[in-house]
């Protein structure tokens, strides 16, 4: 029994391994799809909303993916032309910085003359030289990643708009190629992950945009150089759980630093902790808490792993993939709060049913909760399984 254990296990993680590699091989292909499913998660409700006035369910989301563009646009302009307008200022800054930083270098506990300062100068003077020859180097290499960016974007745009357009018919095609038996299973467990992904996305994004203006308001008050630009990575970063945003604010802490000194740096810093409390204790126990019950060593585990795997990205793409595997299993698996013969712990790893999207029970077949309907799906269908 336990040998066939160890093989089951085994061939699991090998065909896993080989998974993962194949989707890093195909990357420029299937990291625009991760991302255009996570960005159908939060649009799909706008075009049902669309649809329900009238509109054709293509024209819906023509739209809605425009709209989106032009947003995203729209942000990235405003944010370039105050990095162009403040970019002299920030320049004065860094070198007033740089000089301040000598001074104290001569004058602070370690006491260093004028010419171990010049030698210090000239070895980054030769190390920036040095830089040189690698960036012309590199460049061949930024036209081809720019090239990749573009190509992945319009992948991004276009399958958004399939996902939002058509996805009941894909979802019903990517069932119909399974044998019918395990038809009603996977229909089933294809909605569980869908709502679990459409809540985790919705409330990803009020607390990245929470953490967002707290970060940029600190940053406006405090007369920090491009508070808008630093917005928006808290927003980017805010998008990778528990560390995210902390890593993203540490910026902001850091231009405080250069531009407006070391008092104004600290004053910083206790906006970004005071927003990273916020979100720890208020928001996230709110808007996701029991929605999207995860356990923090669970995310941690996901982002380290989606970092090996897959950079950046990768972290962003596993803890919405976690969430989603973790109502699929408990869904497959039966576990409710009621069930659980241990109620003094059930409130620590699981969620309470009456908002658990993972419950059989309130598992909504509507389209506006799940655009990418599996309830059309061909087959009998199945009653959910009780926990015994």
């Amino acid at each position: 029994m336990t040998t066939g254990w160890a093989i089951c296990v085994l061939v699991i993680a090998f065909l896993l391994g080989q998974i993962l590699d194949l989707l890093s091989f195909f990357s420029e292909v299937t990291v625009p799809l991760a991302i255009s499913l996570l960005t159908t998660a939060l649009a799909a409700p706008v075009v049902d909303r669309l649809q329900g006035f009238g509109l054709p369910r293509r024209l819906a989301a023509v739209i809605v993916v425009v709209a989106g563009l032009a947003v995203f646009g729209g942000i990235l302009t405003v944010v370039g032309s105050q990095v162009a307008g403040q970019f002299d200022q920030l320049r004065d800054d860094v070198s007033e910085g740089l000089r301040q930083v000598q001074m104290w270098l001569r004058t602070g506990p370690l006491g260093l003359s004028d010419e171990q300062l010049n030698d210090l100068i000239d070895r980054g003077r030769e190390s920036l030289q040095g830089a040189d020859t690698e960036v012309v180097s590199q460049a061949a290499a930024v036209g081809t990643t720019l090239g990749h960016f573009l190509a992945g974007l319009f992948i991004v745009l276009f399958a958004t708009f399939f996902f939002c357009a058509e996805g009941s018919r894909m979802w019903r095609w990517v069932v119909s190629l399974l044998p019918a038996a395990a038809r009603p299973e996977l229909n089933a467990s294809g909605q569980v992950a869908w709502v679990s992904l459409t809540a985790f996305v919705r409330a990803t994004v009020l607390v990245a945009l929470a953490d967002a203006i707290g970060v940029a308001a600190g940053a406006v008050l405090l007369g920090v150089p491009l508070a808008l630009a630093l917005g928006l990575l808290v927003f980017v970063g805010a998008f990778v759980p528990i560390i995210g945003a902390a890593i993203s604010g540490s910026v902001a802490v850091l231009v405080a630093l250069v531009a407006q000194g070391p008092v104004v740096a600290l004053l910083m810093l206790g906006a970004v902790v005071l927003v990273q409390q916020l979100e720890s204790h208020v928001l996230q126990p709110f808007l996701m808490g029991r929605f999207v019950a995860v356990h923090p060593l669970g995310i941690i585990l996901a982002i380290a792993a989606g970092l090996v795997a897959g950079g950046v990205v990768g972290a962003l793409i596993a803890v919405p993939l976690v969430a989603c595997a973790n109502a699929v299993g408990k869904h497959l698996a039966g576990r409710d709060t009621d069930d659980d013969p241990h109620p003094e712990t059930a409130g620590e790893l699981t969620t309470d049913t009456a908002h658990d999207p993972t419950h059989p029970g309130n598992v909504s077949t509507s389209a506006g909760d799940d655009p990418i309907d599996p309830s059309e799906t061909a087959g009998p269908t199945t009653q959910p399984r009780s926990a015994h």
